[in-house]
């Protein structure tokens, strides 16, 4: 979503917050703002599991989208981590956007967000996603709901899948981003480091392919990156699970699924990196939910 800005026209710049329960289509929302795939989606919940930037913009402003962890009831320091970032993620924006799936019942993960805010004397921007999956009284009814949970400033009825309503939520928060320069140059999409968009793009794979097969809790880190001399480059990535017995799943009989694994996740990274891609997997065990510096790598807090 790219348009020139007037020449005469002040300069906006701002980040916006999407906030939500886990699956309720902060990704897929953060993708259609940007106009590009910057998050990775996955039908399994928790997917994001740091804060993702996504670069947007609307005639005069430049909106900074941040993509949030989903908010739950954290049990684990894996989940600790990532609901300490969605809730820093928010309080660091100017604009928080809430969204919220009207397709299920309001849940207890979504009722947190809306104590939290509460808390905090927050005021949000309310969006009601997957509207193409229900019937309008169940729709104005929820939003009646929420209205009067007395946090939302805004209401959207959206479809992040379709795009319905997204451009109305796009040109409401640009018209409220503070003045000022645009901190990001004007054809980059995200900050994301591209051992870190690598990674996320081969856990993604991992989702999409093994989806109940495997368990929440494996993670991708990129080795090494090293560029060739015909343009291309080579990627090594490592594989974690955390149990001997997972490790035969990733890999497949006669190591077809991490052949697969691998074969989406460079046709993914090619498509965005625009040039050939080398992607090299091997798979290790290995409590890496423990490891400092797989948090330091997401850019989550350790001790939470």
């Amino acid at each position: 979503m790219k348009s020139e800005p007037p020449e005469t026209a002040a300069r906006r710049c701002g980040f916006v917050a999407l906030m939500g329960a886990p699956n309720a289509g902060k990704s897929t929302l953060m993708n259609r703002l940007v106009g590009a795939k910057v998050s990775i989606v996955t039908p399994k919940a928790q997917t994001t599991r740091s804060r993702v930037l996504g670069i947007a913009i609307h005639g005069d402003t430049q909106a900074i989208f941040i993509d949030t962890p989903g908010v739950f009831a954290p049990r684990r320091r894996l989940d600790r981590a990532m609901v300490a970032a969605a809730w820093a993620g928010a309080k660091s924006a100017d604009i928080i956007v809430v969204l919220i799936d009207a397709s299920k019942p309001l849940g207890d993960d979504a009722r947190r967000i809306l104590e939290g805010l509460k808390a905090e004397n927050a005021k949000a921007v309310l969006a009601l996603n997957k509207i193409d999956l229900v019937k309008r009284e169940t729709l104005l009814k929820l939003a009646d709901e929420l209205n009067r949970a007395d946090v939302f400033t805004d209401i959207f009825m959206i479809s992040a899948a379709t795009g319905d309503g997204v451009a109305d939520l796009m040109a409401h928060v640009s018209a409220r981003l503070p003045e000022g320069p645009w901190l990001y140059p004007e054809d980059q999409l995200s900050d994301m480091p591209q051992f870190l968009l690598a990674a996320e793009v081969t856990r993604e794979q991992i989702f999409l392919q093994l989806q109940q097969e495997l368990p929440y809790a494996a993670a991708v880190e990129t080795e090494s990156w090293t560029p060739r001399a015909d343009g291309s480059v080579r990627i090594d990535q490592v594989i974690y699970v955390a149990r001997e017995s997972q490790k035969p799943i990733v890999i497949g009989k006669g190591g077809a699924r991490i052949k697969s694994i691998g074969a989406a996740a460079r046709a993914e990274l090619e498509r965005m990196l625009g040039h050939k891609v080398h992607l090299f997997l091997r798979v290790k065990v290995a409590e890496w939910a423990e490891r400092p510096g797989h948090y330091r790598a997401l850019g989550l807090e350790f001790d939470v």
